[in-house]
């Protein structure tokens, strides 16, 4: 099965992980092929054009490793190497067309579980996969 694992570095991506290690049919090495995918919300015009292209660069960069190396780490531990991708955009939206044109199996991902009032206010990156593609998703709350 072609796993995408949509994480952000917070507590419930760790939560994510966790749920993976007690799954043995989801972290069994050699049985699934996973990619983690971390999308970085796109600076603000005005700063990166105060920003050189390299020091814009080198930011998303950064930060792409502090979310991405952990769960590089985590998955090793559990025999596994996965692809590591970042992309730059609205994450939502960007995990849903990445998971539609790779034809991904499944994506994972932990979320915040906000209530109704919480999803309309400050929206959801889950409800937006969920709205925007039609690969099955688990969520981990």
């Amino acid at each position: 099965m072609k796993i995408l694992l949509a994480v952000d570095g917070s507590l419930f991506t760790k939560k994510m992980l966790a749920y993976l290690a007690a799954h043995e049919e989801l972290i069994t090495a050699g049985r699934h092929e996973y990619t983690a995918l971390t999308v970085q919300p796109a600076l603000p015009p005005r700063a990166r054009a105060a920003l050189s292209k390299e020091m814009v660069e080198e930011y998303y960069a950064e930060e792409s490793a502090k979310v991405l190396e952990p769960v590089q780490k985590f998955l090793a531990q559990h025999s596994i190497t996965p692809v590591c991708r970042s992309e730059v955009g609205p994450a939502g939206e960007t995990i849903a067309k990445i998971a539609e044109n790779e034809k991904y199996d499944l994506i994972i991902m932990g979320t915040h579980g906000h209530g109704a009032l919480g999803k309309l206010v400050m929206g959801s990156v889950s409800t937006q996969v969920l709205a925007n593609c039609s690969v099955p998703v688990m969520l981990i709350r």
